[in-house]
């Protein structure tokens, strides 16, 4: 039967898997909660524009990938949206006809296209046939398997580690019922009889299915988007192994899976849905290709990027203060994360001596860090790279190592503890034997008083520790990096930052995403370490970075969420700075109330700036901040630039001077580091906010932990990954602002291109307009917008079809 309805050649074992592994890399990573990070949900579309992706995307997820058309009739009606944005995007469109298409898009707006319907897999054709859910029962069993396989400790009883996720999942399989209870008659017996392997079953259902070559990549692609946040996890495991040239077989093992259950229920319901199957199949085959609607939709998210980009380089055009010349009274390098925008102002605001860099928050220092009192490995860099040095807390010496023992041994009891009120034996005799106990902490923390974790290990070390010439070689590339290289203050503080939250699955994603979803205290104070060694200066000396003697590094952490700044001055002692310290510490409480008191006006019902000290110890506080909400552009350039200028907590500021880059190695690495992670985050908040079903966590309300890894939303289902509701939505309205992120560079066009020369997968996010990509002039000034293959033209001038057809060559 199958044989008949099968209009292709049946592919190559090699060409399946193949398709399968094309598929997998569609699929974006899922980094585990006590590490997660902002992912680009759209990482796998990144050869394509946005309308490309989109069709895709609508086939394999029944997703549209931009807001309703409702969203940018709104912002034309206020203005936000004017008709130079407009013609510029259709402009951008090459539309060939562009007052026709200036009438079609203004009829577009007027009617809203239904959501996109995912091509139909074998499980949702029988379950139209049937009646039953089989989409359903097989994302629950799938669902129970994978907590379980997926589990980091979160179990009392956790299953075997160590097998394979298809070989476990198959010996599973034999012995589960509930596939047969539902309907599915014989599965048990059927799972029994599957294929060794992975591959081997991939090919088998292939076959069986009637799957041609033109059909798989599309088709796996839909099944692992039907697996949610767990085919996520596994696209994290390959990309962890990848890291170490290394290789993982998750991610096919769970297409495997899906595809076994598609094979099973097809035996039952082939004769009801063969004709229906057939058709679906050549629906997989055909060629992708962006509709009339996704075209329009990709335009109207041009304009209102364009828009966004005006009012910008407004602001930045605008006439401030020139700074004082002379020796700096203080500086303070900050992680380029949009929130320390406001504080860095609000502290720059107070004196005139006051200079504010900055740098990614991990500083340059890609660690595998080792807390004090733990094996646990935290790499503390960006999720893109491999760590290159090792950490740990505390000195080495006898006295710390007893604390370590000590402290080792109290977390034991606290986790036997923490597993006997829990286990199925203890846990009732527990609660009537201990409940008034607990009345006392209860009570605390529902009144808002719990207590709130702060980084307070030890200071770090690297371990072992490198060589003179590695110091000096990172301290140099460090500063050469931050361009901080003369003029050095009395005092220069490295902040990194944190976000200490309770009662919340997500606080490692208000963390430093540059240094991995934890806090940025561990690389400051390496760093702080680093360039008070009195050999490391000696050799920056050497390579023409002289630091003043009386210059001392102070590490420090920003907390986010209450604008509070821990100074890390026990690290190094200083007699001679302490007036200078103490200055320092009226200035920080200075700037954090200011800092608090703009940011309470953002949060819903416009809390107190005192209130805002509270929220983080409020452990019913679903928006104990708005973490990275609002970011839209990436700015870099001397301080100078931005300084004075209100960028509302939007903008990602790292320090560069293209004068003092000799080789343009500097601008190659903000461009292939710092950029990528910030698109990472604009990219996740953007598709959280479009598609917030298949690339949002869902509702916080709702989250039970799942393995320690993930979330799900109520008491069961597909993991979720993407950035919470209540973080992107205030009850009421969006408060994100879906952009694609917009990056201004102040340096030679012709440098910046060579850069995109070398790099084509970076080049690709700015050609297919993931990015968008501007090259400021001598003053600062927006000056010149990326075109594409090598191309610019002037910043604004792509309202006139004279700057298409004329475009800037390099």
């Amino acid at each position: 039967m199958l044989n008949r309805i099968d209009d292709h050649h049946i592919l190559a074992s090699g060409t399946a898997i193949e398709a399968a592994r094309r598929a997998a890399r569609q699929v974006p990573p899922l980094w585990p909660l006590d590490s997660s990070v902002t992912v680009n949900p759209f990482l796998g579309q990144a050869d394509w524009p946005l309308e490309l992706a989109a069709a895709r995307l609508g086939r394999v997820a029944g997703i549209r990938v931009t807001m309703p058309r409702s969203w940018y009739a709104a912002r034309i009606r206020s203005g936000e949206i004017n008709d130079a944005d407009l013609d510029a995007a259709l402009i951008g469109a090459s539309a060939p006809d562009e007052p026709k298409a200036r009438a079609e898009l203004d009829a577009g707006l007027r009617a809203e296209p239904p959501c996109p319907t995912p091509l139909p897999t074998v499980a949702d054709l029988a379950a139209e046939a049937s009646g039953t859910d089989w989409p359903g029962v097989l994302t629950e069993r799938i669902s129970h398997w994978a907590a379980d396989y997926f589990d980091t400790a979160q179990a009392l009883w956790a299953a075997p580690k160590g097998r394979d996720a298809y070989d476990t999942w198959r010996d599973n399989a034999r012995f589960d019922l509930t596939p047969e209870i539902a309907g599915l008659k014989g599965f048990a017996a059927f799972a029994a009889r599957l294929p060794e392997t992975a591959e081997q079953a991939i090919l088998e259902c292939v076959g069986y299915l009637g799957l041609s070559d033109r059909t798989l990549e599309v088709y796996f692609h839909r099944l692992l988007m039907s697996l949610g946040g767990w085919a996520q996890i596994g696209r994290y495991l390959l990309w962890q192994a990848e890291l170490r040239d290394g290789s993982d077989r998750t991610l096919i093992d769970l297409l495997a899976i899906r595809l076994v259950w598609e094979k099973a229920i097809f035996r039952q319901y082939a004769s009801s849905i063969e004709g229906e199957w057939f058709e679906s199949r050549g629906a997989y085959a055909e060629e992708i290709t962006s509709s009339a609607d996704d075209v329009l939709d990709s335009v109207l998210q041009e304009a209102a990027e364009h828009a966004a980009q005006r009012r910008l380089a407004a602001v930045l055009a605008a006439e401030t203060a020139i700074p004082v010349n002379g020796r700096a009274k203080l500086q303070m390098a900050f992680c380029i994360d949009v929130r320390s925008e406001v504080f860095r102002r609000a502290l720059e605001s107070l004196d005139p001596g006051i200079r504010t860099l900055g740098f990614a928050g991990f500083f340059g220092l890609g660690v595998s860090h080792r807390r004090f009192a733990s094996d646990v490995e935290e790499y503390r860099l960006p999720p893109q790279l491999a760590p290159g040095s090792n950490s740990r807390s505390g000195d080495g010496s006898a006295a710390m190592v007893q604390l370590d023992q000590a402290a080792r041994l109290g977390e034991r009891a606290t986790r036997a503890w923490g597993r006997f009120r829990l286990a199925a034996v203890s846990s009732f005799a527990f609660v009537e034997a201990m409940g008034p106990v607990y009345v006392n902490k209860l009570l605390r923390n529902g009144l808002g008083f719990a207590k709130v974790k702060h980084p307070n290990d030890p200071a770090p070390r690297f371990d072992p520790a490198p060589d003179v010439a590695f110091r000096i070689a990172m301290a140099e590339k460090v500063l050469r990096s931050m361009s901080l290289t003369h003029d050095f203050a009395r005092l220069v503080v490295i902040a990194g930052h944190g976000a200490s939250v309770v009662n919340n699955p997500h606080a490692s994603m208000l963390h430093c995403g540059a240094c991995g979803g934890f806090s940025g205290d561990v690389n400051a104070r390496l760093l702080a370490g680093l360039l008070n060694d009195a050999v490391v200066r000696a050799g920056l000396a050497e390579r023409g970075i002289l630091v003043p003697d009386d210059t001392l590094f102070l590490a420090a952490l920003h907390e986010t969420t209450t604008d509070t700044v821990t100074l890390y001055k026990a690290d190094r002692p200083s007699v001679a700075h302490a007036e200078d310290i103490g200055q320092l510490r009226r200035w920080f409480k200075a700037a954090g109330a200011l800092t608090r008191a703009e940011r309470a006006l953002r949060l819903p019902g416009r809390p107190s700036a005192a209130d805002l000290l509270r929220r983080a110890r409020d452990w019913a506080q679903i928006r104990p901040e708005w973490g990275l909400t609002g970011c839209q552009a990436f700015i870099a350039a001397p301080r100078s630039r931005t300084a004075g200028r209100d960028l509302g907590g939007r903008v990602f500021l790292h320090n560069y001077v293209w004068r003092e880059d000799e080789d343009f190695g500097v601008l190659e690495m903000i461009i292939t580091a710092p950029i990528i992670v910030a698109s990472w985050i604009s990219l996740q908040y953007y598709g959280s906010t479009v598609a917030p079903q298949v690339f949002g966590a869902g509702n916080k309300l709702l989250h039970n932990i799942t393995g320690g890894m993930g979330v799900v939303e109520g008491n069961g289902g597909l993991l979720r990954g993407g950035v919470p509701w209540q973080s992107i939505h205030d009850g009421e309205k969006f408060v994100h602002e879906p952009l694609r992120m917009s990056v201004a560079v102040e340096a030679p066009r012709e440098a910046i291109a060579t850069v995109l020369e070398r790099h084509p997968d970076v080049r690709k996010l700015f050609d297919n307009r993931w990015l968008h990509l501007f090259a400021l002039d001598d003053m600062g000034r927006w000056a010149w917008r990326y075109a594409g293959g090598s191309s610019w033209i002037g910043a604004f001038d792509d309202t006139s079809p004279q700057a298409r057809l004329e475009p800037v060559p390099i």
